[in-house]
């Protein structure tokens, strides 16, 4: 039993990093009510430029600051030269955009720091730390602390201000946020340059496990399940999506998978979702009004 416990809760914490990448995609569709495929290209920019300056000799925190404010300006580009010119478009049209988007921020991280693999250390060694008896990684009990004080500021954020407020109300419907005096793309500016940092955060995480490189941008298919589990409008259900992602994976690999053969925690979430769209197909926490627009 004490096996079960420790493969559960590893599972959970693992899961964490995957609700860390799927806020960011709930932060733009709350914003825009478009999936942002963009997300995993702005994870990798993020990451790529907060390492690149730590080997150029920037301190830890100076590059935090220096990247933070890049993936600002990154929102701000976004905001004037994509969302604007598309305001009350229709969603395929915007998703549409953040897919050619996605690809032209890849370029542009590939062509200003290169294609080369990264190692990126923060300072937290991934090893096993006993906690009742039970085996934990010291690097998922990090990112499970970071991930929870995030959630905890993004609840402040855009539940007790006028942001929050207005977000609300874009989310319901734009044309009547319009209506009432909400500025649209000072909005999608502020939420874009959230999401940034978000990503900024995840990929520091991230690429300090599986390393800086292309193929961390694929992580906005791993948010996928995630996202329809938990639901697409919420914050909270992003974690939770996480959370139960981390955790069946897990224990379908350790006691389904040698029952067929193995090898099934990379696709078994997608059953998982499948299952969901067939019974829940707004999620856990996501708004049935919202889902169907």
């Amino acid at each position: 039993m004490s096996f079960f416990f420790e493969v559960m809760t590893g599972g959970l914490l693992a899961g964490v990093m995957y609700s860390l990448v799927a806020i960011g995609f709930v932060l733009i569709y709350k914003a825009s009510g478009v999936f942002n495929f963009a997300q995993g290209s702005m994870v990798l920019f993020a990451a790529l430029t907060f390492v690149s300056l730590v080997e150029r000799g920037v301190p830890f925190w100076g590059a935090f600051v220096l990247t933070l404010l890049t993936m600002a300006v990154l929102a701000w580009l976004i905001e004037w030269l994509v969302l604007r010119p598309l305001v009350n478009r229709s969603p395929i049209t915007l998703f549409m955009a953040t897919l050619g988007l996605s690809y032209i921020v890849e370029g542009l991280a590939q062509a200003v720091w290169g294609a080369q693999v990264h190692a990126l250390e923060i300072g937290i060694n991934d090893e096993p730390y006993e906690v009742f008896g039970i085996l934990l990684s010291q690097f998922d009990l990090f990112a499970a602390a970071i991930a929870g004080g995030l959630v905890a500021l993004l609840g402040v954020l855009f539940n007790k201000t006028r942001i929050g407020i207005a977000l609300r109300a874009v989310a319901d419907d734009q044309l009547a946020a319009l209506a009432v005096g909400i500025h649209l793309q000072r909005l999608w500016l502020i939420v874009w340059a959230v999401a940034g940092f978000v990503g900024l955060v995840a990929g520091m995480l991230w690429g300090a496990r599986v390393g800086v490189q292309f193929s961390l941008s694929l992580i906005v298919l791993k948010a996928l399940p995630v996202l329809i589990i938990g639901g697409f409008t919420s914050i909270e259900g992003a974690i939770v999506g996480g959370l139960i992602v981390g955790a069946s994976e897990k224990l379908a690999e350790v006691f389904i998978g040698p029952l067929i053969g193995g090898g099934i925690e990379n696709w078994f979430p997608y059953v998982l979702a499948m299952l969901f769209l067939l019974v829940r197909p707004y999620g856990l926490f996501g708004d049935k009004a919202i889902e169907r627009v």
